[in-house]
């Protein structure tokens, strides 16, 4: 955004705007896009909260677990096949409102076994491309919704739609 406001400052002095209405209109428009919020309400949840959020050019994906969307249910238990889940509910999302992998830029991991780390890691590396990893911060929880194993939330931004 502070690059729009010095690219529209530098366009109205170099005299390309036709008016101080012009160069108003434009700001309210950005403005307008940048705080536009949309919730993302399709998909399965265990308790009172969107599975993701929009606003502007970024999307908060919220803690996925192995939850198949198709039956509501963890689809193992173990480590490999929730963290695959989790992953895959989280790109459907990002998909959903057109972004994907490598619009991620921070991932929060929650796991209930710290010992789990390098399977899990193993299978959330795979969504990746190889030298585009998000940050990401990995913690061991007490215990996660429906007992899972893992739980992984996003933040992703999209410098264009």
């Amino acid at each position: 955004m502070r690059g729009l406001v010095v690219l529209l400052c530098v366009w109205g002095l170099l005299g390309c705007a036709k008016s101080d209405d012009e160069l108003r209109t434009l700001m309210q428009e950005e403005i307008a896009r940048a705080s536009s919020k949309s919730l993302i309400t399709n998909a399965q949840v265990v308790g009172p909260y969107n599975p993701a959020v929009k606003v502007g050019n970024f999307l908060f994906v919220s803690g996925q677990i192995g939850i198949s969307q198709e039956t509501a249910e963890l689809v193992g238990n173990d480590i490999e096949s929730q963290t695959r889940q989790a992953m895959t509910n989280l790109m459907s999302l990002l998909t959903e409102v057109g972004f994907d992998s490598t619009d991620v830029v921070q991932c929060s991991v929650f796991l209930t076994d710290i010992k789990d780390f390098p399977r899990m890691n193993l299978i959330y590396g795979g969504f990746f491309a190889e030298n585009n990893y998000p940050a990401r911060s990995t913690v061991e929880v007490s215990n996660l919704p429906r007992n899972a194993k893992v739980e992984i939330a996003a933040i992703a931004f999209k410098s264009k739609f």
